[in-house]
């Protein structure tokens, strides 16, 4: 979760939906300087939701790509939290439309 509260970082993430990209495209694409977006990359990628690959016949070149596994799990648990929420609303609602109805 920390790692998604930068506004950068999620920019990141949604450019990567589109596919991967190297850091150098990521850059250019948000008007960042390389070694700035390097840092985000770096929690990103401690956060375990990027991964870096060398890319083909260029060692030096890393392409970037989102790991779904964890958006899988965040999914999850907030599918969890959505569902006591509708809940608790619920059970909220009804209080609301009996007491109204007690009320002279």
């Amino acid at each position: 979760m920390a790692a998604l509260a930068d506004p950068t970082r999620r920019k990141v993430i949604d450019l990567l939906r589109e596919g991967p990209r190297p850091a150098g495209e990521l850059a250019q694409a948000i008007q960042m300087s390389a070694p700035a977006l390097s840092r985000h990359l770096r929690v990103l990628r401690a956060g375990g939701l990027v991964q870096a690959e060398t890319g083909g016949t260029d060692a030096r070149l890393r392409l970037y790509t989102l790991r779904p596994e964890p958006f899988a799990a965040l999914q999850a648990w907030l599918d969890q939290v959505q569902a006591f929420w509708a809940e608790q609303l619920g059970s909220f609602k009804e209080h609301v439309e009996r007491t109204r109805k007690d009320t002279p």
